[in-house]
């Protein structure tokens, strides 16, 4: 499903809300679904991207659609700003040169593949966004990484790091998922 203008446009309105919301309150803003564009209450997945100054200042998301798509990015503003742990909650002076960007995924699908090899070749470097999983562990990147991460082969190492995995790993069991993303600001 495609977003237009008006619909990225409201989704990018409705993040930077929630975040304004908890600055004030503490909490997310809470939406109301019947005052929502019908197109924009369907289950979706999405990310929230907060940057300041080109620099990454929080990012969660949810990789499964959930909860209706306003909502969820709703929940993912708000936990971009305040519970991303990477990042000491944002402050009311960062606000104002806050770049938001909003990612909704499609839903995710398994690769096959024999080999490392064979994954590395079937990867589509600004495209893809990858799920690695291997039992408990799991990782995601979204095609946006791949601006830092051009080479498939250290987009995928870098991924199996981010889920805790050496580098180098590689299993039988390893399991891949790809999504795209529709990704807006």
């Amino acid at each position: 499903m495609s977003l237009n203008d008006d619909q990225k446009r409201e989704l990018l309105k409705l993040a930077r809300a929630s975040i304004q919301a908890g600055l004030t309150t503490g909490h997310p803003l809470r939406v109301d679904l019947q005052q929502c564009d019908p197109a924009l209450t369907a289950k979706r997945a999405s990310f929230v991207t907060l940057e300041r100054g080109g620099q990454l200042r929080g990012c969660i998301g949810m990789l499964e659609a959930v909860r209706p798509l306003v909502q969820d990015i709703a929940e993912n503003a708000f936990a971009a700003a305040f519970r991303d742990p990477r990042f000491p909650p944002l402050s009311a002076a960062e606000y104002t040169d806050l770049d938001v960007h909003v990612s909704v995924l499609s839903p995710a699908e398994s690769v096959r593949f024999v080999s490392e090899q064979d994954l590395i070749a079937q990867l589509q470097p600004g495209v893809d966004g990858l799920i690695l999983q291997e039992g408990y562990r799991r990782g995601t990147f979204l095609p946006s990484v791949w601006e830092q991460l051009p080479d498939p082969r250290q987009f995928l190492r870098h991924l199996k790091q981010k889920a805790g995995l050496p580098a180098d790993y590689w299993s039988e069991t390893l399991k891949i998922f790809r999504y795209r993303t529709e990704m807006f600001s």
